[in-house]
């Protein structure tokens, strides 16, 4: 159970960060050197669409949560194996869901797009595998 509230709980926080800086990147906002105040614009937009980044981000959030715990459960596997292989899964799902959106497209679409699904997934993977699989303690 601590699987899935931690994969609930980090998915949609970080992807929608990653997701907002990506578009940003994207559209070339930054194309410049970044200042403070275009900095806090930025977190000011994203604490703004935080409650968007959970409706929409809790069910995939669930669904690597479940794709962990099914490759948890295969003993051949271990733990850096299934960090790499959830994070490989969820940059193929948010690649393939975000990457054909706007005009661009390009290996820095690409790896951003896939970045956006990789690193929540694999942060969530290693938050589990040194939270919620420790012995307890009798």
């Amino acid at each position: 159970m601590k699987r899935y509230v931690i994969f609930a709980a980090l998915v949609p926080l970080l992807g929608g960060f990653l997701l907002l800086l990506a578009t940003t990147v994207m559209s070339g906002y930054w194309s410049h050197q970044p200042s403070l105040s275009e900095a806090g614009k930025l977190l000011a937009v994203f604490l703004k669409t935080l409650q968007y980044s959970y409706l929409f981000g809790l069910l995939p959030a669930l669904m690597l949560g479940a794709v962990d715990d099914i490759v948890f459960h295969v003993k051949q596997v271990g733990p850096l194996a299934r960090l790499l292989l959830v994070g490989a899964i969820a940059f193929a799902a948010s690649e393939l869901l975000y990457g054909s959106r706007g005009q661009d497209s390009g290996m820095l679409q690409f790896v951003l797009y896939g970045l956006v699904g990789f690193v929540p997934a694999a942060v969530s993977s290693g938050v589990v595998n040194s939270v919620a699989t420790r012995p307890v303690a009798a």
